[in-house]
């Protein structure tokens, strides 16, 4: 459920308001817009009448909210969401650009894909201290060692850093040296992981699992979202269909679905979301053009030697390209790079 506040409710109004919805079972998130105060109720919506609560001293309207993730709704935050780090907003104006390899491998690589990213325009390093990979005998990363060399690479080039995170033992760590913390596809319905990072005041980024419907994708949000964690940024990073030519098919199409849908910042992740280097440029472009407020992008200074995901990476003088070409496509639908 939903109850929309007036411009000129007061704190005791509010608080009123929200004790009744408390003392019927509701568990209450408040949120604050530039007019309206917002609160979402998650509880008994059978016992709920909107009538009840439109009479109260403040209330502007109420509304029941069917859908069955109510805090990742649009309707929660219609204004939408912008997740503020520092000097950088995701959700707003600007097209940002997360960039750097798929793994950490030593201090050459990391600082060198930090200055190149840099240099283009990325605002924030991805890199991966741990590695969830299909085989066992893959190169699994690099643990906190790595995660000081990303750190310290970003730091002299002025950038933040995202990185994944694994399992909740590893939160406290990767929250030492991150910016963000990153779910991977094979996390989305890790349900004890995302419980846990609803608990932090990190920032969360989200990728779609490999084989997740959008609602379910909003359900997994919901769960960070109901731990006190507003701070959540989705992320499309292809799915798995009957195609074998490309890695997964990215599915351009989730990025106005969920725009619609939910009032969280939607990202992209051509990288993954095709497997092929030659396809990234394009798929990038076309998510700026769709909407998203992101892109992920997998940058090596060298990749045919990268220890993973080398095939999918961009060479430096690419991801220049692609930056050029982003800030080209951004203007024409309203935003910049």
């Amino acid at each position: 459920m939903l109850v929309v506040m007036q411009e000129v409710a007061t704190e005791a109004q509010i608080d009123a308001v929200i004790d009744r919805l408390v003392g019927m079972g509701f568990t209450v998130h408040r949120s604050t817009g530039a007019v309206h105060t917002v609160l979402g109720g998650v509880g008994p919506i059978d016992q709920f009448e909107p009538a009840d609560f439109e009479v109260l001293d403040g209330v502007q309207e109420c509304h029941r909210i069917m859908s069955p993730y109510k805090l990742a709704s649009r309707s929660f935050r219609p204004q939408g969401t912008v997740v503020k780090i520092g000097k950088v907003e995701i959700g707003g104006a600007r097209v940002v650009a997360m960039a750097g390899p798929c793994s950490v491998e030593n201090e050459d690589q990391i600082e060198s894909s930090a200055e190149v990213v840099a240099k283009a325009g990325a605002s924030v390093l991805r890199a991966g201290a741990f590695k969830p990979r299909s085989s066992p005998w893959s190169f699994q990363g690099l643990g906190e060692p790595g995660l000081k060399m990303i750190r310290k690479a970003a730091d002299r080039n002025g950038l933040l850093v995202i990185s994944e995170v694994m399992n909740q033992t590893q939160i406290p760590l990767v929250c030492e040296y991150v910016d963000i913390l990153q779910i991977g596809a094979r996390n989305m319905q890790n349900y004890d992981l995302l419980k846990e990072v609803g608990k932090v005041s990190k920032p969360v980024l989200l990728k779609r699992g490999i084989a997740a419907t959008i609602e379910e994708l909003l359900l997994s949000a919901e769960y960070i979202l109901s731990g006190g964690n507003y701070d959540v940024i989705l992320c499309e990073r292809g799915i798995r269909t009957f195609e074998t030519y490309t890695r997964n098919t990215m599915d351009i199409s989730a990025i106005p679905v969920v725009k619609k849908l939910s009032h969280l910042p939607m990202m992209a992740d051509p990288s993954h979301g095709t497997g092929r280097r030659d396809s990234v440029l394009p798929m990038a472009r076309a998510a700026v053009a769709a909407g998203a407020d992101g892109v992920l992008i997998e940058v090596h200074p060298d990749p045919d030697r990268a220890l993973s995901d080398g095939a999918q990476s961009l060479y430096p003088r690419q991801f220049e390209e692609l930056m050029a070409q982003l800030r080209s496509i951004a203007p024409a639908v309203g935003r910049t790079l």
